[in-house]
C-alpha cells in the first residue's frame, strides 16, 4: 500500500511540474499540451487515491501526500535550477520525518 501511496505521490508531483512548464511555454499549443498532460496525471493520481482510501484510513493515508513536497522541491532544483535555501532543506527534513514516522504505521 504504500508503494500505491508513493505513485499517488509521484503523479501529482509530475503533474505540478507539467503546470510549471506550461508557465514556460512558447506557444499556445504547447501550452496546452502540458496543461492537458497535468489534467491526465492528477486523474490517474485520483483513481489511484481512491483505491487507497478503500484500504488505508484517511488519517493515516492525507499526510503521506506531503511526499509532493519533496519531490516537487528536488524537482524544481534539478529541472529549473531553482534555489533550495537552508529553510527549505530543514523544512523538507522535517516533511521526511513525519512521513517515516506515518509509514511505520502502514
Amino acid at each position: 500500500m504504500l508503494l500505491l501511496i508513493v505513485l499517488v505521490s509521484l503523479l501529482s508531483c509530475s503533474a505540478q511540474l507539467c503546470q510549471k512548464q506550461a508557465t514556460h511555454a512558447t506557444s499556445r499549443r504547447i501550452r496546452l499540451s502540458w496543461i492537458g498532460m497535468s489534467v491526465l496525471l492528477l486523474g490517474v493520481a485520483m483513481l489511484l487515491w481512491l483505491l487507497v482510501l478503500q484500504r488505508v484510513p484517511v488519517s493515516q493515508a492525507y499526510p503521506m501526500l506531503s511526499l509532493n513536497f519533496i519531490f516537487v522541491a528536488l524537482a524544481g532544483r534539478i529541472l529549473w535550477r531553482e534555489r533550495l535555501t537552508l529553510r527549505q532543506i530543514a523544512g523538507t527534513l522535517l516533511v521526511v520525518t513525519g512521513v517515516a514516522l506515518m509509514a511505520s504505521q502502514l
